[in-house]
C-alpha cells in the first residue's frame, strides 16, 4: 500500500467520551467506537477532510499532516457495503441507509463543510484586494452555532458576535460594523433547537477564554430568544461578561444598540 505526506485524523482517546458523533459525520465511514472510544479504523478510510471536527463536542479530534497510507475510494465502498450489512443498531455515516447507496463523496473524499479553520483576512492592496470590492473579516470556519466545538482557538481572547440568521442578509455593513476583529457564530433561534443553543453557549462562555458577547437579532418577535439564550448560559456557566445588544430592522436599518444591564 502506497504512502504519502497527507492531511490526516487523529483522536486523542482520553479526550473522546464514546458518543459517536464523529461517525455520523464521517461519509467514509472511517471511524468507529471500539471499546468505548473513537478510533480510526484504517488510514487509507480517511481522506484527511476533517467533517468530524466540528462535531466532536470534546475537541477530541484533530488533523495533522503526516506520512500515512493514500486514500482509498476502493476500500471505502468495500467498507461501507460492510458496514450496510451489519445490524441496524450499527452507527452508519453519514447519508448510509441499509439498502441505499452511500452519497458520493466530495473529490473522493467527504464533504469538508464542518472542518474547523483559522485564516487571516485580506490585506488592503494585496493581490487578494479587488479596486470597489468590500472584503470580507471573517477569520474562522465553521459559523453555525450548531457546528463549532465550544473550545475552537479562534474564540480565545475574542470578543463574540452571536448573529441570528437573517442579520447578514438585512445589514449590509455587517462585515466592517460588527465582525471586524470577532469570533462568528451564527444562528435561528424559532427554526433551530433553542435549549441545545443555551447548553453550547454555557459551554462556550465557561470553556473558550472568550472576552464578551455582541448578540445580533432582527426586530422580529421570535428573535428574542437569542438574546434570552444567551443571558441564562451566560448564568448557568458562572461567568460575567459584557453582553451587547445590537436589533436590526427588516429594512436594514440599526433600531437599537446598547450594553445589556
Amino acid at each position: 500500500m502506497s504512502k504519502k505526506t497527507r492531511d490526516i485524523v487523529i483522536i486523542d482517546e482520553e479526550l473522546c467520551d464514546g458518543c459517536g458523533d464523529c461517525i455520523i459525520s464521517c461519509a467514509e465511514g472511517a471511524i468507529q467506537i471500539i471499546d468505548g472510544k473513537a478510533k480510526l479504523v484504517s488510514e487509507n478510510l480517511c481522506d484527511g477532510f476533517g467533517n468530524c471536527l466540528g462535531v466532536c463536542p470534546l475537541g477530541a479530534i484533530t488533523v495533522e499532516k503526516r506520512e500515512a497510507d493514500d486514500f482509498d475510494e476502493e476500500a471505502v465502498n468495500v467498507h461501507l457495503k460492510n458496514l450496510d450489512a451489519k445490524s441496524p443498531a450499527t452507527p452508519k455515516p453519514a447519508g448510509l441507509s441499509l439498502g441505499n447507496p452511500q452519497m458520493p463523496h466530495h473529490q473522493s473524499g467527504g464533504c469538508p463543510g464542518s472542518a474547523m479553520k483559522s485564516f487571516a483576512t485580506p490585506i488592503a492592496g494585496s493581490e487578494n484586494d479587488t479596486a470597489g470590492e468590500i472584503r470580507s473579516t471573517l477569520t474562522q470556519w465553521p459559523v453555525q452555532l450548531m457546528l463549532v466545538p465550544p473550545t475552537a482557538p479562534f474564540f480565545k481572547g475574542k470578543e463574540i458576535l452571536l448573529a441570528a440568521d437573517c442579520c447578514p442578509f438585512a445589514f449590509a455593513d455587517f462585515h466592517r460594523k460588527f465582525l471586524k476583529d470577532k469570533a462568528l457564530l451564527i444562528g435561528c433561534p424559532k427554526l433551530d433547537n433553542l435549549p441545545h443553543y443555551k447548553d453550547k453557549l454555557t459551554e462556550v462562555f465557561r470553556d473558550s477564554g472568550c472576552t464578551g458577547v455582541t448578540v445580533m437579532v432582527m426586530e422580529v418577535p421570535c428573535c428574542t430568544g437569542l438574546k434570552i439564550a444567551t443571558m441564562e448560559a451566560m448564568q448557568a456557566a458562572g461567568v460575567n461578561l459584557l453582553i451587547k445588544e445590537v436589533v436590526i430592522g427588516v429594512q436594514g436599518t440599526i433600531l437599537h444598540e446598547a450594553a445589556v444591564a
